[in-house]
């Protein structure tokens, strides 16, 4: 018997009644489970209840028989249509009874009702209706038309209309609809979606408005492929055989890519989905690029950083970035996940990204920090004849975090450690103002994270500095340098 104790998470749909979740508190209970946390918002949704569980795996197996015999296991229906409708009746008693007739046939619910007299003769019924069978909407439609006027009007979600399964199922269903998911994962984006919810209400922040963060987020990095995908390319001659070209997507992080004689070095890579768009845009601006070896440096393992780092041959980083990877590839969470306000936005983030980590052999660790510094030399690597040396934060931002720096080209890769605000586009700046809300804080310790921000740029004025999100700063090119200057594709 396997007894190692694992984490679940059970959405469980429960009647509205008292002692329900006793049952299942029972169930879990006399299989040797423990509750470790609970969240149910009968504002949100009068059925729905998260329930994660920590447990060995098999008496996962009999939790889950058990709580499927007594229905709670019912999946949320994701092909459910909630339609909003308004009806123009004959303001008089008894006007709105043969609609309901018609309703209670179909067995259609009503999520939301609202109506007021308007002075004229008529009144203009709102409803919101939850359809079981997508089928059967014709049919009822056609019903309702011949007893009075009906206008279909596209759903919204707003606060008053947080009522019963509805937004759970226009959620799930919206999500499925903007990345394209199966079961499993629209499953995993409520779990996700849910907990975020529970953390910022104790903050007293809005769920619609965390719900609404959520979609955007989906929306906004999935709008930007494609023809859509147009981010800001700039080139900069840092020497005779030096050229450096700076990717700034409209969402996720900068890639730089060091031209050495020919030679290419990048230095993060963005978000996993756009790889399509990277590549084409590579292609047209260094011919030939798929014949090249390509190496990478990382300065850190948030996945708008590290979403192509499989394309590369080798990838040097920190030793915690290598062992953060590992423990991905072995489906334990990662650094930043181990926080719990930063876990749920994280595990969003790979779902609408289609992150995987990279490959345990292209992985190349240049070394770890021992000591308390705020920026500490952990090794170097040779690169075209430049020497770039490796300095591990101290985990601000996150753990591993690295800054690197070729002395010689005066040259420095912040990464997230340092970004340039004031440089942001108006698309990046709308979109990088999701994850401070959703994430509470981009900084898993913003006082050592401001230590280290500081440290660096005191130390290392005068540099080209290059961030991990804006455009580069106090770049010296030469006038020989301005022709590449705003070169895109």
């Amino acid at each position: 018997m396997d007894n190692k104790t694992v984490r679940k998470t059970y959405i469980t749909g429960m009647p509205d009644k008292a002692g329900a979740f006793l049952l299942a508190s029972r169930i879990i209970a006399r299989n040797g489970g423990n509750i470790v946390r609970v969240n149910y918002n009968k504002a949100v949704d009068t059925h729905t209840l998260f329930i994660e569980v920590s447990a060995p795996e098999a008496a996962h197996k009999e939790i889950k028989s058990q709580l499927k015999d007594c229905g709670y296991l019912d999946a949320i229906r994701t092909d459910r249509r909630v339609i909003m409708i308004v009806l123009t009746l004959e303001d008089k008693p008894g006007a709105v009874t043969p609609v309901l007739e018609v309703l209670n046939r179909y067995r259609v619910n009503i999520s939301y009702i609202s109506s007021q007299e308007n002075g004229t003769p008529y009144q203009h019924f709102k409803m919101g209706l939850l359809i079981e069978d997508p089928e059967e909407i014709s049919g009822l439609i056609n019903e309702i038309s011949r007893i009075c006027d009906i206008n279909i009007l596209d759903y919204e979600v707003t606060d008053r209309l947080l009522d019963g399964t509805v937004f759970y199922i226009t959620f799930a269903n919206t999500m499925r609809h903007i990345l394209n998911l199966d079961q499993r994962q629209t499953n995993e984006v409520l779990v996700q979606a849910n907990k975020l919810m529970q953390i910022l209400d104790e903050q007293n922040k809005s769920p619609i408005q965390t719900f609404d963060y959520i979609k955007r987020f989906a929306g906004f990095t999935r709008e930007k492929k494609g023809e859509n995908f147009k981010p800001l390319i700039n080139f900069y001659e840092l020497s005779q055989d030096v050229k450096i070209c700076c990717i700034e997507p409209p969402c996720g992080s900068n890639t730089y890519i060091l031209d050495i004689n020919g030679q290419l070095l990048f230095v993060d890579s963005g978000f996993a989905c756009y790889k399509e768009e990277m590549f084409g845009v590579l292609r047209g601006l260094f011919p030939g690029f798929y014949e090249k070896p390509l190496t990478a440096f990382l300065t850190h393992t948030d996945v708008d950083h590290a979403g192509l780092a499989d394309i590369f041959g080798r990838v040097y980083m920190s030793r915690a970035s290598s062992e953060n990877f590992e423990a991905e590839r072995n489906g334990q969470p990662s650094f930043r996940e181990l926080n719990p306000a930063h876990a749920p936005y994280c595990v969003l983030s790979k779902i609408i990204s289609g992150y995987n980590p990279p490959a345990a052999e292209k992985c190349v660790c240049v070394g770890g920090r021992k000591g308390d510094a705020p920026l500490e030399y952990i090794g170097a690597v040779s690169f075209g004849g430049y020497d770039f040396e490796f300095y591990e934060g101290n985990g601000g931002h996150v753990r591993g975090e690295t800054v690197i720096v070729c002395r010689r080209l005066q040259l420095l890769f912040s990464g997230d450690i340092y970004v340039n605000i004031k440089g942001f586009s108006d698309e990046q700046r709308e979109f990088n103002r999701l994850a401070p809300f959703l994430m509470t804080g981009v900084d898993s310790d913003p006082a050592k994270a401001r230590e280290c921000r500081e440290y660096l740029i005191g130390r290392y004025s005068g540099y080209m500095i290059c961030p991990g999100h804006g455009a580069p700063e106090n770049v010296k090119i030469s006038e020989n340098a301005l022709k590449w200057r705003g070169k895109g594709i």
